[in-house]
């Protein structure tokens, strides 16, 4: 029992607390530092492409992407200095490019205008800027979605379909010569009306469907807007991508095929009509879309997997969850959040750069929409701070004024509850179980509303049994939870309920043998809430905060706070490195009392 006076109290929770924001790296496990240099994940460049684009948009430059018979437009500027700041936050050139093309085009820039003398593509122009090679679509690779492909099975569809005579009714060898190759083809009836309509449907058709079967074939989950986007570039590496489309699908001048691929991409893969962006609201075409994408992609060069990881989490920042995964209620290690820097520039743009209106969109939506919410915005804090260093700017700014009021109460009222709890005569291993559990119950609370909004009915998720070790004997799986779960879960939906036991190791394989259709139904609600608790070390403030204040407090030497932290966090410790980063902290919490 300790008898801590008020002021001795405040002196070791601000010593604490000072102590863990010294270094953010101390915030996570995950390797935040290595990012800085695009190990492992390019996504700080998100950020940072972010800060350039919105900083010079407010500043009144244009977007715009002219028919001007001149050698640079201003917009080489803007994309020439964004990509510089790509490179520097760790994306090669072709990562750079395809990162630095598809913000722009979300916030604003035509994915393509021209004739021939002066024909510009913000993909074609991106790849240049950054040195990069052109290379097929075949070469083109998806995100990692567990496994990973490449748009070859798209492009090898529509070849095959190309020789069989299917993807046109028109023979090219009935087409006269010196019609052929010329105007009267590619501005007239024979191209606009009848050969690049027929193509530009059946091709997108045929390489998207393509797209969805390799994955399954590859054990991949289908994912619908990578399909669409690849098989939407396949074929336009074929047809004329500028084309004008017969009257009754668009409006001359403003609607190219590009515009057919994307409709007849997106209705392949299920794709919802209208995409709306988080916060603003801002709705997109589905279709467009998909057809402009396909078009930066066709153009952009060799992308690596990395780079397309980063492509996702930049179409993460739709309300409708297409693609990426820190747009989703699920927490993203840090390597994947980027869906808010995006979302924050429009945000910016849309109010004008009005800094404390956005950032207070930006908390209410993040923390609604969320599992758990302090670990989320605490989450986009850590990045967005790790980027700063790297190029500040507005977004990054707006985004840590909207999370650091979570992360300091996050910090604060662990700090208080823990010197409370050890002064009473609590050993340090039941604090931490205390939080851990609270942890869990935050997040069932917080699935069961958003799945249930989702749902359309009462769900109620809850985890009965959560540790390491299921079917492993190494050491390092049954100390940490992320490498071999044992986990049994329950469901209920309305007037059905499911026991899932042994959810992960055995249940799993069996659902996606398509042995258990009993209980499949069960299978995604369930995944949602374990993929959140498994990716725990995200934030580890349940580690590092108790194990400081023991060590500020002289109950244990930082090394053992540590141990002691580590090994009760029984889901914040799901990765190593939670009793590192609290040692260090417990060491400067201790030379700050001391001081």
């Amino acid at each position: 029992m300790l008898n801590l006076s008020s002021s001795e109290k405040s002196k070791v929770i601000s010593a604490v607390s000072m102590a863990s924001v010294s270094n953010v790296s101390n915030l996570t496990a995950d390797r935040v530092v290595a990012l800085t240099g695009g190990h492992g994940m390019v996504n700080m460049a998100i950020h940072t492409v972010a800060n350039v684009i919105t900083e010079e948009l407010l500043k009144g430059e244009s977007l715009t992407i002219e028919f001007a018979d001149a050698r640079r437009l201003p917009i080489d500027d803007l994309m020439g200095k964004a990509i510089r700041v790509a490179k520097k936050s760790g994306a090669d050139s072709a990562n750079a490019a395809l990162i630095v093309a598809c913000i722009m085009y979300l916030a604003g820039s035509k994915a393509q205008v021209g004739i021939p003398a002066g024909n510009r593509k913000l993909g074609a122009t991106a790849r240049m800027l950054a040195g990069a090679d052109r290379v097929g679509v075949a070469n083109v690779p998806t995100a990692k979605m567990n496994n990973k492909i490449s748009g070859f099975p798209a492009v090898m569809a529509i070849y095959q379909a190309i020789m069989r005579g299917e993807l046109t009714s028109y023979d090219g060898r009935n087409v006269p010569e010196f019609v052929a190759g010329g105007p009267l083809y590619g501005h007239s009836a024979l191209g606009e009306d009848y050969i690049w309509p027929e193509m530009a449907e059946n091709g997108a058709r045929i390489g998207t469907q393509a797209m969805l079967d390799a994955m399954a074939g590859a054990g991949m989950r289908p994912h619908g807007f990578t399909a669409a986007v690849l098989g939407a570039a396949a074929i336009l590496e074929i047809i004329h991508p500028d084309a004008e489309v017969p009257e009754e699908s668009g409006v001359y001048g403003r609607t190219s095929s590009a515009y057919l691929v994307g409709k007849a991409a997106a209705t392949t893969a299920g794709l919802p009509e209208k995409l709306h962006m988080k916060v603003t609201g801002e709705v997109y075409n589905t279709a467009q879309v998909i057809g402009d994408v396909g078009l930066i992609l066709k153009d952009i060069g060799g992308p690596s997997v990395i780079g397309m990881m980063a492509f996702d989490e930049i179409f993460a920042a739709f309300s409708e969850m297409i693609s990426g995964f820190s747009g989703s209620p699920i927490n993203a290690p840090i390597g994947h959040v980027g869906a808010y820097a995006v979302i924050g520039m429009k945000a910016l743009l849309e109010n004008e750069g009005q800094f404390d209106k956005v950032a207070e969109l930006i908390a209410k939506e993040r923390g609604e929409t969320s599992f758990d919410p302090e670990v989320a915005l605490i989450s986009i804090n850590t990045i967005c701070r790790k980027a700063n260093e790297l190029h500040s700017g507005p977004v990054t700014k707006m985004l840590i004024e909207a999370t650091e009021p979570a992360r300091a109460s996050a910090i604060y009222r662990r700090a208080e509850f823990v010197v409370d709890e050890l002064s009473s005569g609590k050993e340090l291993s039941e604090v931490v179980k205390i939080l851990e559990d609270e942890r869990i119950a935050n997040v069932e609370n917080n699935a069961n509303r958003i799945l249930g909004a989702m749902a359309g009915e009462k769900v109620e998720v809850k985890v009965l049994k959560i540790e390491p070790g299921a079917r492993r004997t190494t050491k390092v799986a049954k100390k940490y939870l992320a490498f071999d779960p044992l986990v049994d879960i329950s469901v209920t939906i309305g007037d059905k309920s499911a026991t899932l036991e042994n959810f992960v190791h055995e249940l799993l394989p069996e659902i996606s043998r398509g042995e258990r259709d009993d209980i499949a139904w069960a299978a995604p609600f369930a995944a949602t809430v374990v993929s959140e608790l498994i990716l725990a070390s995200v934030c580890i403030l349940n580690i590092v905060i108790p194990a400081a204040i023991a060590t500020a407090l002289e109950l244990h030497s930082p090394k053992d706070a540590g141990t002691i932290a580590e090994k009760a966090a029984y889901i914040t410790g799901a990765i190593p490195g939670g009793k590192a980063a609290a040692t260090d902290v417990g060491k400067l919490a201790l030379r700050i009392m001391r001081y």
